[in-house]
C-alpha cells in the first residue's frame, strides 16, 4: 500500500500537470507515491500525454465538467494510500515539502490535515494560504488594503503566517495543497459534492474541525501556486458571481439561512461603497485593473439584488 495517494483535477490544465509531475516526482523519490490524475470533462490530450511520459499515473476519464468536488472525490474512489494529497494541476512541489508536510501530520493524531506556504510564480507569498472560515463580516470587509493595514486582525486568520518556521494552527488552508489522512477524509464525507467550485475547501476544513480535529499550516513545506493570483489579472463575473454563490451555500448548510441573508446583506453594503469609491477614482485617473474592480463589484451588487440567477441555476444544476 502506497504512504501517500496524490489527487489531481485536471480542467483544461495538461501543461501545468506535466510540470506538476515532474516537481512531485523529482522531490519525493523517497516516498511511495499513488498519483491519480481526474480529467473533468476537457478532454485536452491529458490522457495521452500521461501514458507517454507517466505511464505510472492512475488516470480517470470523467465524461462532463462535475467541478472540483466531485472529480476530487472521484479520485478518492480509487486511492489506496493510507494519506489524501489533494493538490491543484499548477501547483509544483519545492524540495522536501512532501515529506515535511507528512511528519507534521504524523506528529499528532489531533491534527486533522495540513498545508503548505504557498508561493506565486515569481517567489513571492500567497497570503491565502491560510484564512479565516467566511463569515458575512469578513467577506464583506476582505481586501488587501485592510489586510495590510491590520494583518493582526482575527477577522483574516493570516496570523499564522507570521511563523517562519515552526507549524501552527489555522483556521482554514485553500484547496489547492492539503494533505490528511485518508481515514479522516472519509470520516467527515469527503466533499460536498454540491458544491460545484469555490468554498468546497472552506466546508470541509469547517467539517475537519467539527470532527474535532486540527489544522496547521507548515511554513518551511513550500509549494509554488502558478494561478493563485490570475483572478485579479483578468474579469470573469461567472467566477465572482459563482464564488459568492458557493459562500452562500457554506452559509446556509452550516449555520443557517439567516446567516446567509446577513452575507448578502453585508455584501450588497460593501459593494455599494465600493463601487463609489472606484467611481470617485475614475475621476482622477483611469486604468485597467480600477474598470476591473468596478466591474467586479457591479456584478457581485446585482446578484446582492437578486440578479444573475443564472449562477444560482448553474450551481444547482451542478
Amino acid at each position: 500500500m502506497p504512504d501517500i495517494s496524490v489527487i489531481i483535477v485536471n480542467w483544461n490544465s495538461k501543461d501545468y500537470v506535466r510540470q506538476c509531475l515532474i516537481s512531485l516526482f523529482k522531490n519525493c523519490q523517497n516516498m511511495s507515491l499513488e498519483v491519480i490524475v481526474v480529467d473533468g470533462g476537457s478532454f485536452d490530450g491529458c490522457d495521452t500525454m500521461l501514458a507517454s511520459e507517466f505511464p505510472q499515473v492512475v488516470f480517470i476519464q470523467v465524461k462532463e465538467n462535475v467541478g472540483f468536488a466531485r472529480a476530487n472525490n472521484v479520485g478518492f474512489e480509487r486511492a489506496t494510500g493510507e494519506y489524501v494529497w489533494l493538490l491543484n494541476p499548477d501547483t509544483e512541489v519545492v524540495g522536501q515539502a512532501a515529506a515535511t508536510l507528512l511528519q507534521t501530520l504524523q506528529s499528532s493524531k489531533d491534527i486533522g490535515m495540513v498545508g503548505a506556504r504557498l508561493l506565486n510564480s515569481d517567489g513571492s507569498l500567497q497570503t491565502n494560504c491560510v484564512q479565516s472560515l467566511p463569515t458575512p463580516l469578513n467577506q464583506a470587509l476582505d481586501s488587501e488594503i485592510l489586510r495590510r493595514l491590520f494583518p493582526n486582525l482575527g477577522l483574516w486568520g493570516i496570523v499564522a503566517l507570521q511563523s517562519k518556521a515552526e507549524p501552527v494552527e489555522a483556521e482554514a488552508i485553500p484547496g489547492a495543497c492539503m494533505l490528511l489522512r485518508r481515514e479522516d477524509f472519509a470520516r467527515v464525507g469527503c466533499f460536498d459534492p454540491r458544491y460545484f467550485m469555490y468554498a468546497e475547501d472552506m466546508d470541509l476544513c469547517f467539517k475537519i474541525h467539527r470532527a474535532g480535529l486540527k489544522i496547521f499550516y507548515v511554513p518551511k513545506a513550500e509549494v509554488l501556486h502558478h494561478g493563485g493570483g490570475s483572478s485579479r489579472k483578468q474579469f470573469s463575473k461567472f467566477s465572482v458571481v459563482l464564488m459568492r454563490e458557493a459562500v452562500t451555500s457554506y452559509l446556509s448548510s452550516n449555520f443557517s439561512i439567516f446567516h446567509a441573508w446577513c452575507y448578502r446583506f453585508c455584501m450588497a453594503l460593501s459593494a455599494l461603497s465600493r463601487i463609489a469609491a472606484l467611481l470617485a477614482l475614475r475621476v482622477v485617473a483611469r486604468s485597467e485593473e480600477n474598470l476591473f474592480s468596478l466591474q467586479k463589484w457591479i456584478a457581485i451588487l446585482k446578484w446582492c439584488l437578486g440578479g444573475e440567477r443564472w449562477a444560482k441555476a448553474y450551481s444547482r444544476q451542478s
